[in-house]
């Protein structure tokens, strides 16, 4: 009897202990990346979990960011372009090629939260069953404590199952850190940058403290490109609808304070905003536009938006839905600049009260614009057109569940981007070429503003867009310079102005891709992530279609694409184009010729198609 007890305690007394489970890849962050990054270490034949905090996974996709960020459609291809597939699929077979919807998906780079929430779980299936397992509700503290290395090597992390309360240990051979905070990274021990540099630290264009009109310039009175801390403000994505049948009315919230809403009173009706135009309207031109709104017209305001466009910019997404991003000409719309300062090194606690606190807001701001009566009577009218989608986050009220976490942790990793990286090096020219390239990307540097509206200042402080051209993304933005096993597709390493062209989700799920990739190779050959070799990294990811330097007449699919990729990082096409059937030509003859070590001819017959084929041949 009493063995029999003293095996009772002992089963009792193990079962209370925290259960260890081991896979090839853990991931934290059930973020795009997150996916992508799951998926490519399947393909590769290696088991991994997703741990992600909230109920849902599939990050700001899912939550209400359906306009992609991309300016050059087909830079960044491999799973993001499965992706968009996928979207654009579900629109044609759905409503027909020919449906407004179809149209309106724009070749699925255009779509509905709960279609990216679809297209994800297509993706995660297609990767065949048993390979990767997907956790909600595992949540994981950036301490140190709940991370185990061993030298610089992690061996498991802790994580709190927010169901149950209990704590569970996950092994892996490597980890991949997928948040949007870099919290994995910065528990594990990873040096981390968050704020801004200041324009004298790496000479970028942007850098600092900076009140710009909206949007190339001029910069105005108070910029001196001082660095400082200061976090770019945050946001949800609002998916709106102004479709009757499907329109919920924005609720007023319980923390309504109408103060924080009344500026827009004076903003309405003087037409301010922040568009370079604006700065051209004298006091005539303001009295003027508010004599024809106070008459029941519609502002004529340079650069001046009307209803609910004036406090959020609104991209058409299918079936009358929208994706409501912060409105850039107002000063003030859907960020909440200054508190969300603490958010990148928070705790889960503080971010969940800012995301309420968030909450409230946006709704305030929503509803003060179409019920105060302050404001002028059609331009309510026109602000109540418009409602949360009732199909959409049907668990939270026609709300997004995620906030917008734009940029947290900057991890320091083995290369560091900054605004150089993604600038032409003269006109019409290309940004440099990094041999290392696991993607090519294509986004202009963009921040959001880090401080509230300013007195006399044209702008908020931080906004910024300044273009770019296609560039290619070296391996080491998301490796650790010590850490042995563990890597970074999202709180990549950069300045703050170099970050904010990489942050789009596009490019970020081809890091996440070539994350997992790296990951496979780096357990096949016993070795950490900063060891394997590039050629065989790439080698992987062009097999699957990515992109790794972008040539316009160029898709995957063609039979060379994977040679002129090689030699494209190398030099051999410094135009934008491979012109692969044109005849060679005697300069491209002569800047093969220096490339390749060998003698290629322009004999006026053989095209560039040929002598890269024949290039191929020799060099294996």
């Amino acid at each position: 009897m009493k063995l029999s007890l003293h095996i009772l305690f002992l089963v009792l007394a193990l079962g209370t202990q925290a259960r260890t489970r081991s896979y090839d890849v853990v991931i934290v962050g059930g973020t795009p990346a997150g996916i992508t990054a799951a998926i490519a270490a399947a393909r590769e034949g290696k088991s991994s979990v997703i741990l992600e905090r909230s109920a849902h996974i599939g990050g700001l996709p899912a939550n209400g960011l359906g306009a992609t960020d991309i300016a050059t459609r087909g830079a960044t291809t491999g799973l993001f372009a499965r992706f968009v597939a996928l979207n654009k699929a579900h629109y044609t077979e759905k409503y027909g090629a020919d449906s407004p919807q179809a149209r309106d998906c724009s070749d699925g780079y255009h779509f509905e939260p709960s279609v990216a929430v679809e297209s994800f779980r297509q993706m995660l299936a297609e990767a065949g069953p048993g390979r990767i397992t997907v956790l909600t509700g595992r949540q994981f503290d950036a301490e140190a404590r709940y991370v185990e290395k061993r030298g610089e090597r992690i061996v498991s992390i802790r994580i709190l199952d927010r169901t149950t309360g209990r704590e569970e240990h996950y092994r892996g051979a490597v980890f991949i850190d997928a948040t949007y905070e870099g919290d994995l990274g910065a528990a594990a021990g990873v040096p981390f940058r968050t704020g801004r540099e200041g324009a004298d630290e790496y000479g970028e264009p942007c850098a600092g403290k900076i009140y710009r009109w909206w949007k190339h310039g001029p910069d105005a009175e108070g910029t001196t490109y001082e660095g400082d801390d200061a976090i770019q403000a945050y946001n949800y994505r609002l998916c709106l609808t102004d479709d009757p049948q499907n329109r919920l009315a924005v609720p007023k919230p319980e923390n309504y304070d109408r103060e924080e809403f009344a500026s827009l009173v004076g903003d309405v009706l003087d037409g301010r905003n922040t568009d370079a135009r604006y700065r051209n309207a004298d006091s005539a031109t303001i009295a003027r536009n508010r004599r024809r709104i106070e008459a029941g017209e519609r502002t004529s305001a340079p650069g001046d938006a009307w209803g609910m466009a004036k406090v959020t910019s609104m991209t058409r997404l299918p079936n009358a839905k929208t994706d409501a991003n912060n409105q850039h000409l107002a000063l003030i719309s859907t960020d909440l600049p200054e508190e969300n300062w603490p958010w990148p090194t928070a705790g889960w606690a503080w971010r969940d009260r800012f995301a309420r606190r968030l909450r409230d807001y946006t709704l305030g701001l929503l509803w003060f614009a179409q019920h105060d009566e302050s404001l002028p009577a059609h331009f309510r009218k026109e602000c109540l057109r418009w409602g949360l989608a009732a199909d959409e986050y049907r668990d939270n009220g026609g709300f997004p569940r995620q906030v917008y976490v734009r940029e947290g942790r900057r991890l320091e990793g083995c290369y560091f981007f900054t605004a150089k990286d993604a600038l032409p090096e003269a006109e019409g020219k290309r940004p440099p070429l990094h041999s290392s390239s696991v993607t090519a990307s294509h986004y202009a540097l963009d921040s959001h503003a880090v401080r509230k509206r300013e007195a006399g200042r044209i702008h908020l402080d931080g906004f910024f867009s300044h273009p770019t051209a296609v560039y290619t993304v070296p391996y080491g933005v998301m490796v650790p310079r010590k850490i042995e096993n563990l890597l970074f597709p999202t709180a990549v390493s950069g300045s703050h102005v170099g970050f904010s062209t990489l942050r789009m989700e596009p490019c970020w799920m081809a890091l996440g891709e070539a994350a997992g990739t790296a990951a496979a190779l780096a357990i096949d050959a016993r070795t950490d992530v900063r060891g394997i070799a590039a050629d065989s990294l790439q080698g992987r990811l062009l097999r699957h279609g990515v992109t790794l330097v972008y040539l316009r007449d160029m898709k995957p699919g063609d039979p060379d694409y994977a040679q002129a990729q090689r030699l494209a990082l190398r030099g051999f096409f410094p135009e934008w184009e491979a012109g692969l059937d044109r005849v060679t030509d005697e300069s491209t003859a002569r800047l093969w010729s220096s490339l390749a070590g060998r003698e290629v001819t322009a004999d006026g017959k053989t095209t560039r198609r040929e002598w890269l084929r024949r290039l191929q041949t020799t060099s294996k």
